[in-house]
Parts: structure tokens; sequence; C-alpha cells
């Protein structure tokens, strides 16, 4: 299995290569194309042209020819052993992945294309480099760099930045003593990426039908186009784009079948992370933070002792260590319907909307009319084939993987410290579809409690209402409903039952494995291998009534035990619904009152409730509440929709602060110490109770202008700019909570580990095998009150006060009186 990773990390852009001269060979030989899918094909027939000119390229380099930014690059490649056939297949296989996941379906930006192939160019060069240096017996160790070292290379980067700008003439001097080891600047990254991509758009072609009649033949056209775009609204300044043929468009997602796919599951459980750079994948680059180019958080974890990191390394490897397999038969079942056509089950359908031909006429009503109806269309379709997209990637990643017999996800950090698996397109973080593909690869024997939870489990994912309902209601739903389990576990094509559910493939998962435990001799002594969830009562405002001990919030988010679970955004809903039901009696005048009597349901303010966590303004309320009254249909004026929108944002926001008063006061406190550090310049900073150190990231982007073969480009660089003070300011309390829902996890996946149970985390959604769920319920609950017993707020303000001696901080809000220790006992705290 090592070597097969170590294979799968090492050997995926040579495989490709090889399949391609394999096919050309084919071809050759019986001088006829062989049978392909239509992407495939295209890229079969890309390849030799794209190869052949990047030869050219690298024989000029070779021969230190002049040529348009060869000087940059140039000596990066040199030498480097990269043959013009792995530059090919990175090039056409990262440019056709980048237009599958875009979300504008066939338009992908080309500074940010540029530089993510020059930076698959740059890995592949330093993977090789390193391979020829090592021993076998080293392969699997990576040695942290000393900082010192560091500095000094980081020196040379700087040096090399102002001499692109200032003097051209020393870069080839400059690059020589630029370390390899050391990631490449991105201007090169993108004059590099730029001149691949003219190579491949000036290579790359497709045929085309001339018309509907297959008489009139096809024509030969760019399969790729470099365009500028004019981002909506026109505020913004053009930007440079790559554009697919609307051919290609509708068929590209036939190549997720065979797209090269970096970061792939590992079939070998994780490295252990031992510092920044140092862990997860045996070569494959990964750093333990996603900084998205923050320099100063960068520096944050890099110069934190590694004993302070010790906590989150551990959660980490704790969370990475879980080992998964395929569910095969959801997956068959996925594969069937998607086969006829999807659009079922939450799979997006594979055929596009018709659109309506346009209309032969000259009224200026009838042709606003068709115009409407045809770009909503158009959208639609885009929506599609993006969706298409992005399905057949995850279902190529499950095919990838449903013979082994199990893989592992390493994973790493937002700079938050919320953790995140390293692979991007089949995961449990993912949606119902990835999650109903998902078990766990060991199993566990369900015991005297875990039938219970699997038929709770049932409930929770087939939801519309059974999942609010107590346990033992819960339980009594899938037994009344278990004719129906049986039948949609057996035949699911047939009997669609599981089909009713929010979340079916999921609730199809469910309804397998209780199947087979109620059909097992004794269903204690059944082994099973599905994940059951915990998840949290909005537990964002969990983790703010906490910090409050806000005794009447905790309440509405499960941290008190109840005989019933409490629902926030029914209760949210009830307390507007009183407040409007009490304006329309008392003021007659109160026209928008009276409107919303008797429609005032928990669906109205669901959003605005959950939000509420992140700050939502008045004016987001009112938007998300106005969007929901037009789906509701009863008010058909647009002015008279408005104003009510505006009326049902101010009861719900009002509703909220008299619920979570205290939760109120910390989220306004933190927003004032926020405001008081980004007015005088600085980023707010603080350091996790698992010891991570947190910047935020909002500043003025800084701006390098790059010039390559196709334009001009505008790259983000690391930038000491003044801070954003005002999303500083209203970041920083979202941003603190999922600092600490991220903690409350990572606390917990590790006292899991300790107890033997195997755990997965979603954030604010723990996983473990039914069997174990009663003893991760006690673990998940003793963490968060141990979190909470610790001074969160007043270790806060000290930091705050100790970094920034000078500026004067609000005092502390008052607290209520809530006792956490009375989360030990709540049963729905996570249900």
């Amino acid at each position: 299995l090592f070597n097969r990773q170590q294979k799968l990390e090492l050997d995926a852009w040579d495989a490709a290569v090889r399949e391609y001269r394999k096919i050309l060979v084919e071809m050759c030989r019986k001088k006829l194309a062989p049978n392909l899918p239509f992407a495939k094909s295209l890229m079969v027939s890309w390849f030799e042209p794209v190869r052949d000119e990047i030869a050219k390229e690298l024989k000029a380099i070779e021969k230190e020819e002049p040529g348009e930014d060869r000087s940059h690059y140039g000596p990066l490649l040199k030498g480097a052993g990269l043959t013009a056939d792995v530059l090919a297949v990175i090039t056409m296989h990262r440019l056709v992945a980048l237009m599958m996941q875009d979300v504008d379906s066939g338009c992908i930006r080309l500074a940010n294309t540029a530089v993510l192939i020059g930076d698959a160019v740059e890995q592949e060069i330093k993977i090789r480099r390193a391979l020829k240096k090592r021993k076998p017996k080293e392969l699997a160790e990576e040695a942290e760099p000393p900082t010192p070292e560091e500095e000094k290379k980081e020196y040379l980067k700087d040096k090399l930045r102002r001499a692109i700008i200032e003097r051209p003439r020393n870069v080839k001097e400059i690059l020589k003593s630029l370390d390899p080891s050391q990631p490449w600047p991105s201007f090169i990254q993108a004059k590099l990426g730029c001149r691949l991509i003219d190579i491949m758009m000036s290579n790359s072609h497709i045929n085309v039908p001339v018309s509907d009649c297959p008489e009139d033949g096809t024509e030969i056209r760019p399969a790729f186009r470099h365009v500028l775009k004019v981002p909506k609204g026109g505020l913004l300044r053009s930007y440079g784009a790559i554009v697919c043929d609307p051919h290609l468009r509708g068929r590209i997602d036939d190549s997720a079948k065979f797209i090269v796919m970096p970061y792939m599951p590992m079939l070998i459980p994780p490295r252990a992370w031992k510092g920044y750079h140092n862990g997860a994948y045996l070569h494959l680059r990964s750093v333990i933070m996603r900084t998205h180019g923050s320099k100063q958080q960068r520096e944050a974890v890099r110069n934190t002792p590694r004993a302070q990191l010790q906590q989150v390394f551990r959660a980490l490897d704790t969370l990475g260590a879980a080992s998964w397999k395929i569910n095969k038969e959801v997956f068959e079942v996925i594969e069937k319907l998607w086969s006829a056509g999807g659009g079922i089950g939450g799979l997006v359908d594979r055929k596009d909307v018709p659109l309506p031909p346009k209309p032969n006429t000259e009224d200026e009503a009838e042709m606003r009319s068709w115009r409407k109806v045809f770009y909503k269309g158009k959208r639609t379709n885009s929506e599609r084939n993006s969706q298409r997209c992005d399905l057949e990637l995850k279902l190529a990643v499950a095919r990838s993987l449903k013979d082994e017999e199990c893989f592992y996800y390493p994973h790493n950090l937002d700079f938050r410290g919320r953790a995140y698996p390293m692979h991007a397109h089949l995961n449990h973080l993912g949606s119902d579809v990835c999650r109903g593909m998902l078990l766990f690869a060991k199993g566990r024997p369900l015991g005297p409690t875990g039938l219970r939870w699997l038929k709770i489990h049932i409930a929770n994912v087939f939801a519309n209402g059974a999942d609010k309902l107590p346990f033992d209601g819960r339980v009594a739903f899938a037994e009344s409903n278990l004719e129906h389990v049986v039948a949609s576990a057996n035949q699911p094509l047939k009997n669609r039952w599981w089909l009713k559910a929010e979340d079916p493939f999921q609730c199809l998962a469910a309804c397998i494995d209780l199947r087979n435990a109620m059909h097992s001799p004794n269903p204690e002594y059944y082994i099973s291998h599905l994940p059951v969830h915990q998840d949290g009562s909005c537990n964002g405002l969990q983790h703010y009534a906490a910090l409050g001990r806000d005794k009447t919030g905790a309440r509405a988010v499960n941290l008190i035990g109840a005989d019933y679970p409490a629902d926030v955004y029914s209760g949210i809903a009830a307390r507007v619904r009183t407040l409007v039901e009490e304006d329309a009696r008392k003021d007659p005048a109160a026209v928008y009152a009276k409107l919303l009597v008797g429609h005032v349901d928990r669906k109205l303010v669901k959003q605005t409730v959950m939000t509420s966590v992140y700050g939502v303004t008045y004016v987001g309320a009112r938007n998300q509440i106005t969007n929901r009254l037009r789906d509701k249909g009863f008010i058909l004026d647009e002015p008279t929709l408005y104003r009510t929108g505006c009326y049902a944002a101010k009861v719900t926001l009002n509703a909220l602060g008299e619920m979570f008063g205290e939760a109120r006061l910390i989220m306004n406190w933190l927003g004032q110490c926020a405001k008081v550090i980004a007015n005088d310049g600085d980023s707010v900073r603080w350091i996790t109770p698992l010891g991570l150190p947190v910047v935020q990231p909002y500043r003025r982007p800084g701006r390098h202008v790059v010039k390559t073969c196709l334009q001009c480009l505008i790259l983000r660089t690391d930038t000491d700019q003044p801070v954003l003070a005002a999303r500083q300011r209203s970041a920083f309390p979202p941003n603190f909570v999922h600092s600490m829902d991220g903690s409350h996890m990572m606390m917990t996946a590790v006292a899991c580990q300790e107890a033997g149970l195997t755990f997965a985390g979603v954030h604010d959604s723990f996983w473990t095998h039914a069997g174990d769920v009663e003893r991760m319920n006690v673990i998940l609950r003793e963490k968060f009150v141990e979190l909470y017993e610790q001074p969160i707020l007043e270790n806060l303000l000290e930091s705050f006060q100790k970094r920034w001696p000078k500026l004067k901080f609000p005092d502390l809000p008052v607290r209520g009186d809530l006792d956490l220790k009375e989360v030990l006992s709540s049963p729905y705290f996570f249900n």
C-alpha cells in the first residue's frame, strides 16, 4: 500500500502520458480513432500538437534563445527533468479541470488559471528533484527547514521581485541563487502558465457541426479563446478570461472520468503533522493552514513553538486516521439514476431546459417576455452544466476508490482553526450524494444501544419534521415505517420511500444498514460501518450562549435539558408571530403587520436566525425575509412586498435580541474590540484555546502588474497595505466563534480517539458508529464544558491589552448565571 500511495502521488502525470502514447500508437496501427468518450478523444487529438510545440519551447530554453518571458521561467525549467509530454498533460488536464469547476461554466479567469498551471509544474519539478536526492528509505520523511535559511530565501525572493520590476537584466543571476526548493514567485508561475496556455489555445481545436443538418458537415474552431470580460454591473475593470467553445462546454463533464486529480484520498494513514509544511501526503506539498496568501497568518503559525501546537497536530492526525470505504450499494443506485437522466433525489437533470425560439415580431412587450424566459433558461442551463461537472468529479473519485478496502482523508485548517479534508471532491463535508456514498472502513458491533441510534438516525436524515421529535418519537417513526425501510433497502429503484427524505442517499444508506441489522441473528453483534451523526442545535448560538452564560438563549438552543428538543427557529417564529399579531391588533394602520398575520412560520425566519451568528445586518435580514415572502407568493405588488419585508426583518431582529440578550452583548463587545484594533491600523489576532494563532487577513489587496505573452495580469501579493477596518470589525465575532467550534470539535476528536472510538467531524456535526454514539455524546458534552469553564473572554481581553497596551478596550459585558454543567445532562444539546 505504501508503494501504491507513492505511485499515486508521483506517477499520476506520467501515467496519463503513457495512456495518451498508447492510444496514439493504437490509432496509427489501426488507422482509425478508437471508440473513446468525446472529451477524451479531443484531449488525445490535442496531445501531440501541444506536446510538439512545448518541445520546441524547451529546446529554445536549452539553447538560451531569446524569447518573451523566457529569461524568467527558462532557468527553472532548464535541467528540471520535465518532458514536453508531461508539461502538455499538466496544461491540458489543469485547464479542463478548472473549466469543470467554474461556477460560470466554461469561463475561467486567466490570472488564476496561469498561476495554478505554473504551480502544478513547480510541484512536479520539486517532487522529481527531491526524489533524485533521497535514498529510498528516506522517501517518507520530511525535514523542517531551519528558520534562518527561510529568512535568507525570503530575502532572495523579495530581491527577485524587485529585480523583475527594476532591472530585468539581473533576473538570470538572481534566479541562480534562489533555492529551487522554495516556492516560485507568483509572477513566474503566471508567466510560465500563460506561455503554456498560449500553446494550448493555439493547438487545440474542435470539430463543430455547421448546423442541425448532418449533411452540412462540420467546421474546425479553436477549443479555447482568450477574451476580455467586464464584470456584472461594469463598476470594476475588465479582466482576461479563457472561454471554451459552447459545443465543448456542453460535453466537458465527460472528462471527469479520466482527468488527473491531485490530492486524492490516501490509501495509507496520512503522515503525522510535525510542522507548518510537514505532514499529511508523502510527497505532495502539504501545509497545515490555508492562509490564502496572508503573510501575517503564515508567519504567525510558522513562528509558533511546536510544543504549543501539539494539540492541533494530534487533532488533525486523529481526523486523518479515520478510515473510509465506498458504500457500493448506494453508489450503484446513484450511478443508475444518473445514467437514467438524473433529476431525482437531488441529482441534477442531465438535460438542459429547452430555450424558446426568438419570436418573429417587433412587439416590445412580447420581446421583453421572450428575453426574460430565454435568459432565465440560459442561466439554469449554465448552473446545470456546473452541477453536472461537479457530480461527475465526485463519481469519478468514487469509481476509482470503490474496490479499495479503505482510504483516508488528510486534514488541514482554515485560518480560523476549522478542519477540512484536503481532498476537495468526494468527502464527508460534501453534499448528501457524497455522504451517502461513504462508510467507515472499520466496523463496530451495534451493542446494546446501537440499534436504537440507527433508528434515530433514519428519522434525522429523513427529516420533514421527524428530526424534531423527542428520541422516543424518532424511534417510533422508524419502527412505524419499517416496511418502507426494508423495501427501500431491498429494491431502492422500485420502492422509493427513501426519496421523500430531505437527505435521500443518506437515508437509503441508513435503510440498508437497519435492514441488515434486523435480519442478522442478533442485532447487538451486527457489525455496522455506517457513520451516525449528532448535530449541534444552531451551534453558533450555542457557543454565544455559553460565552454569555445566557440562560434564556441556552434554553432555546438545548444547552439546558428538556423532555422535548427546543427548535430555536420555531421559537423565534413563534415570538415574531406574537409581535406581529399584537401590532395588527393594536394599530389599525399597521398594514404590513396585518398582511403578515397567518404567514409567519419557521421557514420565514430560519435564514436570518442562522446568519445572526455572522452578524447579519438589517439590510441582510430584510433581503432574506423578502425573498422568502416572494416565494410564498401572497404579496404580488413589489413595493408592498419590500415594505412588508422591512417590517418583518425589524420584528425578527427584535425577537432575536430578546431571546439572546447576553449573546448580543458578547457579539457587540467583540465587534467594538475589533474596531479599536482596526482603527489603529492593525489586524485582529488571537490565540485559540488549543494554542493556534489566528490573524484576520482582511487588508487592502497588494497588486503586482505582470506582463505576459497573453496580456498584462494583475496578481494579488502578500501585503502590508492598510487593513479593511469595517471588514475586520464585522468578521471578528463570527470568526472568533468559528475558532471556538473548531476547538470544541478537535478536543472531542482527541478524546474520542483516546476512548477507542472512530470519529469524523463536520464543524458542528460529530460522527461515529451507532454503537458508540452514547459514549461520544458524553465526551462532546464534557469537552464543551471544559472549553467554556476557561475564562475565554478574560483571556482574550488580556491578550489584546498585552499586544496593544496603548489602546483602550471596552469593559467585558455583564454575563448571565447559566450553570454550564447543565449541558452534561441535556439530551438534545447535540442530537
